[in-house]
């Protein structure tokens, strides 16, 4: 289904998307680097308002999500597009091409939350949601609306402008960003896109919303401990609460790497928590993702695999006393 973009500029006979720090500038019947925009009968439109690809119920660590609504399920959807191009992409099949769809009316998502056992809500993931925006914005206000006790979660790759962003976040409980290096030489070579936009994404969610962090750690790209290092002072520099997920890299669509040696994954996470107080990782079985108190090292979460006992009933270790920075 075709909508109207929320944000653009008209400049003569073409179009400035303005979404995106893309700032695609489109003629008629052209498309913007999401795939999903484009200019039609003189009017800016998104093609896939309302049409997902892929729907789950996911546990809400699968995101990755440590310390928001631990141990609960999240009903999962996701379109199609993407303004990134990067390299290793695991979900390529809907966000750099466009799949089979089927359309999901706000009012039937909205019946259907409240359905799933265990559910806390929504997540829009997959492809890139800010590609989805047209759609999620209704969808997240229409949900709070109904319901403002039902979670509403955005995994994303942080790339997209500050307006809309800050129109979104009345909306939104929690978010995942990608930040997926610390170098704007990494993100043109490996995404198609720049650094900057993505650290200004995850400062201005910061004030609104819970966040964590997730970087993909590839090999020979942006592995290297001064890397992480940096990594972990910029998101310390924001919250040093914020969670940093580290995750293995494995070769997936365009790149051929090796896969990251897991030596290097768990000196990562050493130097990382040397600069944050929550650091986990991804992808790498028989390491403890457990979430421990800061202050008196007491058990908070215990995690194997997707499976999650949670040890506390507020956001507070209930032996010492220390403000843990956990939504349960």
């Amino acid at each position: 289904m075709e909508s109207k973009v929320l944000y653009y500029d008209k400049q003569g006979e073409s179009i400035r998307c303005r979404v995106c720090p893309h700032n695609c500038l489109l003629d008629e019947g052209k498309f913007g680097v999401c795939g999903v925009r484009t200019v039609k009968n003189g009017e800016l439109v998104a093609i896939n308002y309302g049409e997902f690809t892929s729907a789950a119920v996911d546990p809400i660590e699968k995101k990755p999500l440590y310390h928001y609504k631990p141990s609960k399920s999240i009903l999962s959807f996701g379109s199609f597009g993407c303004n990134m191009t990067c390299s290793f992409c695991q979900n390529y099949e809907i966000s750099q091409s466009r799949p089979a769809t089927q359309y999901m009316s706000i009012e039937k998502l909205i019946n259907i939350i409240p359905t799933i056992e265990n559910n806390v809500g929504i997540a829009f993931t997959y492809n890139e949601p800010m590609m989805w925006y047209e759609y999620i914005y209704e969808a997240s206000k229409k949900i709070k609306e109904n319901s403002n006790d039902t979670s509403v979660v955005v995994v994303t790759n942080g790339y997209i402008n500050k307006e809309p962003l800050l129109k979104l976040l009345p909306y939104v409980d929690a978010m995942n960003i990608d930040l997926k290096g610390y170098t704007n030489k990494y993100y043109n070579k490996v995404c198609g896109a720049r650094l900057e936009p993505v650290l200004e994404t995850i400062k201005t969610a910061n004030e609104h919303c819970h966040v964590e962090i997730t970087t993909l750690l590839v090999s020979d790209e942006n592995d290297s401990v001064e890397e992480v290092r940096e990594i972990a002072q910029f998101v310390a520099s924001v919250n040093e609460n914020m969670p940093l997920h580290l995750s293995r890299y494995f070769p997936r669509y365009k790149m051929e790497n090796e896969e990251t040696k897991i030596e290097k994954i768990i000196r990562a996470r050493y130097e990382a928590t040397k600069y944050l107080k929550y650091v986990y990782v991804g992808n790498v079985g028989g390491v403890d993702n457990n979430t421990y108190c800061p202050k008196c090292n007491a058990l908070l979460v215990r995690r194997e695999g997707y499976s999650t006992e949670v040890y506390i009933k507020e956001d507070k270790c209930s032996l010492c006393g220390e403000k843990v920075h956990i939504i349960i």
